[in-house]
């Protein structure tokens, strides 16, 4: 690169703006063009240009990026004074609390799992000698060190999303490296700073490429990560089913041991009871029943460790044993395919693994890995070995390990806190569920909900009244027709198993495009828990006849809802597209628009991110006037966890200025909270108008001082960029906006114009100009606002063509139709009163 030409300008913003600047500037060659064409998403540094029917196009104009900060680079948490986690760089003390908390919502799945493990196990392969105990709880110790400690704890919490965990974030974080959402909105600006952190070339990196280019170029592949992620959350919510199931009735299970009257229909009765509790109170949220939450999972955890302690003080201590894995061998040897089922029994030990991920957004990584190595994972071994040592002379109380080996002194303590223990559990995972489900509606995958926020601390904890009572009435009917512990346990294990199995191959997908760890560790990682997964999957599917099909029909209806979802809006948002209106008909009708333009200003919502959309067309034709001013809005979101405040809405101009049509994204994160009521959301639009007005103005000031110097500057006239200390970007070149006369609004100093003409070497008249043409623009959107803001709304329906596949029709016309006119508007979340809307439908043939 030449070594470029310095220019000092100063104070660019106005008096008193925070974005002005005192430094010096530097002219460069543009090196990379292509990323200054389209939006910026830096504080509101956004790039004025001209919609077009190709907006792709390599003409340059004149670009403020600003400080390349954006959501993206937030992710990376490499840029300063950016929005980051909450729970960053914490006090030793700040963190042991945070550790001691993530009982209360991390560990209440894994925790109750003592509950059925072994019950199960010894059901499916019953007790012939203490070395089949040995056996057995050798199996559930390594598993418990294998998922729980070594994948998930060590290695899943990491592929965190910015603190987000489970199945969808890990396909958020995918997407943000890669471009393989098959939804075609995707801007450069969402997607220009989140490339790989290139810094020393490495055979990793190359590959690391070269997957990245692979996945972006093939549609198949696409397609099948897609699928991989929906049948990952398809099992998410079947877990949000049978957890709750699982844990109550196998709580509650417990009243067979201490009252020998009570009967199998009774349990299910009182698990009836506590499940219809459990999800009535999961509106008031997790922060508001803390309090509770957190000691009773503490006691619960201790509870197990002493236990364990007191039975192996009692029983035998010879258990401990079990450590050295050659038991799993001669258990094997011993019992050859009744080994094999109780298989489906072990997994229950590691259930809850998901959950923890899942749940991770309330807690720092570190905290959560503290609480389990230390605190968790102690426990429940302590509770495993003294349940063998209790079952090393009680062989026949296999069917109900736990409370069996309780001693008689505790046992109704032990019960209750165990009930209150399986309760919290529940919550846990129907939480995680609610979680899962608002991601995946944000990232267009799931039909939209209402969402309750239950905490104005935590953005996390959220509430859905339709899933929660769906969830209730599925987990109903499923105990009360399977009140089998052996058929839920092993409809448990396939749920459970088959999130496992999504989120191996998408972290393994993780380690490949963004961790660039070596290929040998990628192979390690993917072969032994990928291969282990799928040995203990062959298990529970052998016996998937006894009952536990149902989880798999439920699973595969949660599938199909979601994939018709996407595919109907993946179809309606290409039909968008390709309808959208040209800018040569724009022209043709002037700045009028070939009706009326009454004061006022109106927002046409719609999901296009880019060029003029056809319902607008469909406006011009069905009203006699329109709106002095239009803003086209489209609410996006784009697959990062949080979009800070100040980088919420991007700016464009739509045509000339005197059509006074803009066009508005207003990005979301997936975690993101819209509980903006209209009023507010119209304040921050026209706030954030008026910034880019100011700054598009300082831009064409910017670009009229540079004409003045090309004669000493040639050398530089062709693409050039100019660029501030602060990292902000300035592209020179063909001018930004052709000059114009605005006729509507009467020009204020006629006479001091004049007499400025008179003199042509007054160096003045231009800026007067530019600022008298923005203070004429700024006062004709105030004008606009104290008229009124009319929502525009066009709702856009999609139906199949007559020529189309009976499938397609089926999908398109009677599927998609019903979960469409059920769903939730987007519109609702600002509460627009009627008076203030105005609905057009249109219907696209596809």
């Amino acid at each position: 690169m030449a070594n470029p030409k310095t220019k000092s300008l100063h104070s660019l913003g106005g008096e008193g703006d925070p974005e002005s600047y005192e430094s010096r500037w530097i002219f460069q060659e543009d090196e990379y063009p292509s990323e200054i064409e389209d939006f910026d998403a830096a504080d509101l540094r956004h790039q004025p240009m001209f919609d077009s029917e190709d907006e792709d196009n390599g003409e340059h104009r004149l670009v403020r990026t600003g400080p390349r900060i954006d959501s993206f680079d937030v992710e990376a948490l490499e840029v300063p004074g950016a929005q980051r986690n909450d729970y960053e760089d914490v006090s030793v003390g700040k963190g042991i609390l945070l550790a001691f908390q993530t009982l209360g919502v991390v560990f209440g799945d894994v925790g109750t799992s003592p509950l059925y493990t072994f019950s199960v196990m010894f059901r499916k392969a019953p007790i012939n000698g203490n070395e089949d105990i040995l056996g057995a709880l050798s199996l559930v110790l390594y598993t418990l060190i294998l998922i729980p400690l070594l994948k998930y704890v060590l290695v899943v919490l990491w592929a965190n999303d910015d603190g987000e965990g489970g199945t969808f974030a890990l396909y958020s974080l995918i997407c943000r490296n890669a471009k393989v959402s098959l939804l075609p909105n995707q801007l450069r600006s969402d997607a220009r700073i989140s490339g790989f952190r290139l810094k020393v070339p490495s055979p990793e990196l190359e590959r690391s490429l070269k997957i990245k280019e692979r996945l972006e170029n093939s549609l198949t592949l696409k397609k099948i990560l897609l699928l991989l992620v929906l049948a990952g959350i398809s099992m998410v919510i079947a877990n949000g089913v049978v957890t709750p199931a699982m844990s109550v009735l196998s709580s509650v299970n417990g009243l067979k041991v201490g009252v020998d009257a009570i009967k199998q229909d009774e349990v299910v009765m009182i698990s009836v009871a506590c499940l219809i509790v459990l999800f009535s109170v999961q509106k008031y949220g997790t922060s508001k029943v803390g309090l509770v939450v957190v000691p009773a999972l503490f006691i619960w955890f201790c509870s197990l460790a002493g236990i364990g302690i007191y039975n192996l003080v009692k029983y035998d201590s010879s258990v401990l044993r079990a450590f050295n894995p050659i038991h799993i061998y001669y258990f094997f040897a011993r019992n050859s395919t009744k080994a094999w089922y109780s298989l489906g029994g072990c997994i229950l030990c590691a259930t809850g693994s998901e959950a923890m991920f899942a749940d991770l957004c309330y807690f720092p990584v570190r905290s959560v890995q503290l609480t389990f190595v230390f605190l968790v994972l102690p426990c429940l071994l302590l509770g495993y070995l003294g349940q063998a040592a209790y079952l090393m002379e009680n062989h026949a109380d296999a069917g109900n390990a736990f409370y069996s080996s309780v001693p008689s002194g505790a046992f109704w303590p032990t019960f209750l806190i165990a009930n209150i223990a399986a309760l919290i559990a529940s919550r846990a995972m129907t939480t995680a569920t609610f979680s899962c489900i608002k991601q995946s509606a944000a990232l267009g995958c799931f039909p939209r909900l209402k969402i309750v926020h239950t905490s104005r601390k935590f953005m996390g904890q959220i509430y859905i009244p339709v899933i929660n009572w769906f969830l209730l009435t599925v987990s109903l009917v499923f105990v009360c027709t399977i009140s089998s512990l052996d058929e839920i346990g092993n409809a448990y294990g396939i749920a459970e198993l088959g999130v496992m199995m999504m989120t191996t191959i998408l972290v393994t997908l993780v380690m490949l495009l963004i961790w660039q760890i070596h290929i040998i560790v990628v192979l390690i990682f993917a072969v032994v828990f990928l291969g282990l997964e799928l040995t203990f999957f062959s298990s529970v599917l052998w016996s998937v006849t006894d009952g536990s099909w149902i989880i798999l029909v439920f699973a595969v209806l949660m599938f199909f809802i979601m994939f018709v979802w996407n595919y109907g809006s993946k179809l309606k948002y290409e039909t968008e597209v390709k309808q959208k209106l040209s800018m040569d008909l724009m022209r043709e009708l002037g700045c009028n628009l070939g009706t009326i333009r009454a004061p006022g200003i109106g927002l046409l919502y719609n999901e296009l991110v880019k060029g003029i959309p056809g319902i607008f067309g469909h406006f011009l034709t069905t009203l006699p006037a329109i709106h002095s001013m239009i803003i086209l809005v489209s609410i996006k979101y784009v697959p990062v966890p949080m979009v800070p405040q100040s980088e919420r809405f991007l700016f464009r101009r739509v045509c000339q200025r005197s059509y006074h049509i803009f066009r508005c994204i207003a990005r979301y994160g997936y975690k993101d909270v819209r509980k903006e009521n209209h009023q507010t959301f119209e304040q921050l639009l026209m706030e954030s108008l008026e910034k880019f007005i100011r700054r598009e103005a300082q831009e064409r000031s910017l670009e009229s001082d540079g004409d003045d110097d090309s004669d000493s500057e040639d050398e530089y006239s062709g693409s050039r960029v100019l660029i501030a200390p602060n990292g902000s970007v300035y592209s020179l070149g063909v001018p930004l906006l052709a000059d114009f006369i605005d006729t509507n609004i009467p020009i204020p100093n006629l006479e001091a114009s004049t007499s400025e003409d008179a003199n042509p070497e007054s160096p003045k008249p231009p800026v007067l100009d530019a600022e008298q043409s923005l203070e004429r623009e700024l006062s004709f959107i105030r004008k606009a606002k104290e008229s009124g803001v009319v929502y525009l709304l066009g709702h856009g329906d999609i139906r199949a063509r007559k020529d189309s596949w009976f499938i397609k029709k089926l999908i398109i016309n009677y599927f998609y139709s019903f979960l469409r006119k059920n769903c939730r508007r987007g519109i609702t979340n600002l509460s627009v009163p009627h008076s203030h809307l105005m609905q057009v439908g249109m219907t696209y043939m596809v």
